[in-house]
């Protein structure tokens, strides 16, 4: 690829399947600032991909904004697994705040309540939980459940993206004394600057990865007017480190971030992985360099590596 020093694809395996996905694919490229990341899930056409590739344009040519702070409190990440395995993740984060999976399947909710009651005695009554939907239950679905967890849980933080609209997150919000955060309604919006979630969540969900880099992600959190929780997009050590600085240049960060997914992935790019230490992660000053080995080891190849060869070229191009 002509606009990068170096391009190397990548396909990692993951611990337990996470958003439909057991393998986790991408590429990391090289400029004169270092690495970037590209790594849109396969369903994201190639307008949508752009601006993943954008951030990794960013940080492997710009660099990003000064930090305001070093560290950056973690929420530990709770996949569909079983209450033991719940407790298992929890309990060996370091982390006081736990995000859990919930509503895998349409009969989810007996398999979710067990699932936070073994978080919540993992974590102790002082921790925070907070539970992800991923946009898939209708309004009177969302209410119902949201409170039954929230008894299960011993008290919820918030919940993610319970349902699909803002009209029907704002309808949730009126009927539920839970916090409401949005994430898709944000970042997949046609102008994510102007969207209006004032009415519809408690707090902002900001990616930086789908957002098109840590510059345009923070202008994306000014104009949401929320808190604003930091979250990750399932990437390497290379793609992580940008949500870092994302998290570490914000003016205000009042809850822990959603970055300690790297425990997801069997393996990584970089010798030295961001891995949470007492529930936090450093602010990288520059982005990581990745282990040749490792990017020898994790190699893609065949029809898949002809896919995402052909889909970068393509998103090059746009």
């Amino acid at each position: 690829m002509a606009a990068f020093d170096d391009v190397r694809f990548f396909a990692i395996p993951m611990t337990t399947r996470f958003r439909g996905i057991t393998v986790r694919e991408g590429a990391v490229l090289r400029g004169p600032n270092g690495w970037g990341e590209f790594c849109p899930f396969d369903d994201y056409d190639d307008a949508v991909a752009a601006t993943w590739l954008a951030t990794a344009v960013e940080q492997c040519t710009q660099g990003w904004p000064e930090p305001v702070r070093d560290r950056i409190p973690i929420n530990c990440t709770v996949p569909v697994v079983e209450p033991a395995r719940a407790h298992e993740i929890v309990a060996k984060s370091g982390c006081g705040t736990a995000k859990v999976k919930v509503a895998d399947h349409p009969e989810s909710l007996a398999e979710d309540i067990a699932r936070l009651e073994a978080v919540r005695d993992a974590l102790g009554p002082q921790g925070a939980i907070r539970v992800d939907a991923n946009a898939v239950w209708d309004v009177d679905t969302a209410v119902r459940h949201i409170r039954r967890l929230d008894r299960a849980a011993g008290g919820l933080e918030y919940v993610e993206q319970p349902c699909r609209t803002i009209e029907e997150l704002v309808a949730v919000r009126r009927r539920v004394d839970v916090r409401i955060a949005a994430d898709e309604s944000i970042r997949r919006a046609e102008d994510p600057l102007s969207v209006d979630v004032t009415q519809a969540a408690d707090v902002a969900v900001i990616k930086c990865t789908p957002l098109g880099g840590v510059r345009r992600a923070m202008r994306v959190a000014e104009a949401a007017g929320l808190p604003v929780v930091v979250s990750s997009a399932l990437e390497t050590s290379v793609g992580l480190a940008a949500q870092l600085a994302l998290a570490g240049a914000l003016p205000e960060l009042g809850f822990a971030c959603g970055l300690g997914t790297l425990s997801l992935l069997k393996g990584d790019v970089v010798r030295d992985s961001f891995r949470v230490v007492d529930g936090y992660l450093p602010v990288p000053a520059k982005p990581p360099t990745p282990d040749p080995e490792l990017l020898q080891r994790y190699e893609m190849t065949g029809d898949r590596l002809t896919w995402w060869q052909d889909r970068l070229s393509r998103v090059l191009a746009l």
